[in-house]
């Protein structure tokens, strides 16, 4: 397998990182607008089989062009997520498998953006599906952690453990600390306020899919292994997108562990119009408020030096298990930041990220993972993803609950 990476930011140097250890890839090109950094990362690799490139991510016959120069079959999307539909075209016409770990961007509704569906996350890339089918081309979309494992998890339950599900519940959590810093995310600030910020989605079986509220619902949800209980919001994800497509559920939903400052920053923004991607002029000069936010706060991939803790990410299934009886069951992935910081030198967020885009091309160069068309995790065979997460020494964890208690809503 030859490989496009384009994005040699945290996330994609995670995937090189991890790659490394692996021979199922002949190729990788770590491709970035910054020529410097991408060359810096995949010099630290010291691996023959890693090189870097420079190309614009918005620019989808550069990306095309340099995808059928370098021979690569697959085009990994490890960019922000407004930068999907160039990287995503350019995939499709250069007869490439694409993978990402966030899709395309939602619109809100124009008239009621906090109970009815405009445009969903993913929309757009569904909507050619079939010209993807036609081809006989995989676009494997959503295979982070969330969206990814997330999924993988909700379709291990459906087979494994479940007759009937009530809800697939995704839920993240971490007790991490960043030293030296009042405020610093741990992920990219752009993509963190697009899905805070935008009403979050919902899936009902009887009422298809709406919104809500940003931060509505909280909830007390105890995190495995020490952890313990974080409080939990709804936030706009992709998962309440893909899950309900493939896996028999009667709600699907996704809460953030953010935390009381977070959310208090993260509405600062919006009041004053930081969170907006629309260039105003700053002393002459075009700039989207979002991108001086983004440009103020540290660099997420440089902050594993600094960061202390876990983060935990996972789904939560309520139901009947196979004998009928209630059941609750929490399916999660947890990373511990200095055992990522010993191993690859980056920091457990973008590490736990890159990790199943990772253990996704193996499985889709070995054939065990196949396809055509738009797909989300939770439409391939779950066991082989979750043997290969513990072969690569991350394995997930699996945590009963009280199937009449499985959370603690806040009155």
């Amino acid at each position: 397998m030859k490989i496009l990476v384009v994005g040699a930011g945290g996330v994609g140097e995670a995937v090189a990182a991890i790659a490394r250890r692996r021979d199922f890839f002949d190729h990788m090109v770590l491709a970035d607008i910054d020529a410097g950094r991408a060359e810096s990362v995949a010099a630290r690799m010291g691996d023959p089989r890693i090189k870097s490139a420079a190309v614009d991510a918005s620019d989808a016959d550069s990306i095309a062009a340099l995808a059928t120069a370098e021979g690569c079959d697959l085009i990994l999307n490890a960019c922000d997520p407004r930068f999907n539909p160039p990287i995503f075209e350019a995939a499709f016409n250069s007869n490439a498998t694409y993978l990402d770990m966030a899709m395309t961007l939602s619109e809100r509704h124009a008239t009621n953006p906090f109970t009815e569906c405009g445009v969903k996350l993913g929309d757009a890339q569904f909507e050619v599906s079939g010209d993807w089918e036609d081809k006989g081309q995989l676009a494997l979309v959503g295979i982070g952690v969330e969206p990814g494992f997330s999924d993988v998890a909700a379709r291990y339950a459906a087979d494994e453990l479940f007759s009937e599900i009530d809800e697939a519940g995704v839920r993240d959590g971490a007790d991490l600390v960043v030293e030296g810093y009042d405020f610093a995310p741990t992920f990219s600030i752009w993509t963190t306020i697009e899905e805070c910020l935008n009403p979050p989605l919902i899936w009902e079986k009887d009422r298809g899919w709406f919104v809500t509220e940003p931060f509505s619902e909280p909830e007390i949800f105890e995190f495995p292994e020490g952890i313990g209980p974080v409080e939990c919001v709804n936030v706009e994800h992709e998962e309440v997108a893909l899950i309900p497509r493939w896996i028999d559920c009667k709600r699907a939903t996704f809460k953030y562990g953010l935390g009381d400052e977070f959310i208090s920053v993260l509405k600062t923004l919006h009041k004053l119009g930081l969170d907006s991607t629309e260039p105003i002029s700053v002393r002459g000069q075009m700039v989207a408020p979002r991108d001086v936010v983004a440009a103020a706060l540290p660099n997420p991939a440089t902050l594993g030096d600094k960061m202390k803790g876990r983060t935990c990410a996972g789904t939560l299934v309520t139901g009947k298990g196979k004998d009928g009886a209630p059941k609750a069951t929490y399916i999660y992935h947890l990373v511990d930041n200095e055992t990522c910081m010993e191993l690859d030198e980056c920091q457990a967020v973008v590490w736990q990220t890159a990790i199943n885009p990772v253990i996704a091309m193996e499985l889709i160069s070995s054939g065990v993972w196949t396809g055509s068309g738009v797909l989300g995790p939770e439409a391939f065979p779950p066991i082989p993803f979750l043997d290969l997460l513990a072969e690569y020494g991350a394995p997930h964890g699996i945590s009963e609950r009280d199937p009449a208690k499985p959370q603690v809503p806040l009155s």
